[in-house]
């Protein structure tokens, strides 16, 4: 299976929690001016078993996310990663809205691009327009072997067509090295 369709369910996994996993972003990139001086921005953990956090916190997001469970947590390649997550959306979705992904292998970018969230929202049963309200998402993702050992990274920031802050979401997962005999 080509990296690419590997990259492409992790990133399933990230839009189901979020209507969406993993950042580790160099703390130089996470400054940001306030009131004339500079202060490293916070993750805020998100409710649940997973290793999901709420990015750009200190910002007003228009999902407000109650919880995210993965099971297995960490991730395990070959095994099917089963994702719960619930939360608050308090503005409609329409069509045009879009992520922002970026994902690192270590400190490699390895991907970096815009996606219609409308699009990706099929993976979740769902389609644009998505009502505010509760939402509850359920999705599995069958993670192959072939996924190479290392630590990934990545970070998501969707919006609206308007480009308000819809959510960010960042997470760290480990694949170890296989220790066979």
């Amino acid at each position: 299976m080509k990296f690419n369709s590997i990259l492409s369910l992790s990133l399933s996994a990230l839009f189901a929690s979020s209507a969406g996993l993993v950042s580790a972003a160099n703390p130089l990139e996470r400054l940001f001016i306030q009131n004339g001086g500079l202060k490293i921005q916070e993750d805020k953990k998100i409710p649940g078993d997973s290793p999901i956090s709420l990015c750009d916190a200190e910002l007003s997001q228009l999902i407000e996310i109650d919880n995210i469970t993965i099971d297995p947590n960490p991730p395990v390649r070959g095994s099917t990663l089963n994702i719960l997550a619930s939360g608050l959306l308090k503005q409609n979705i329409e069509e045009g809205a879009y992520v922002e992904v970026e994902v690192k292998y270590g400190y490699i970018k390895l991907v970096h691009d815009t996606i219609d969230l409308c699009e990706q929202l099929g993976n979740v049963n769902m389609t644009c327009p998505v009502e505010a309200g509760q939402i509850d998402l359920s999705k599995s993702v069958d993670l192959p072997n072939e996924i190479p050992p290392g630590k990934y990274s990545v970070v998501a920031r969707a919006y609206t067509v308007d480009d308000e802050l819809l959510t960010c979401l960042t997470a760290q997962v480990e694949f170890p090295i296989d220790k066979r005999v």
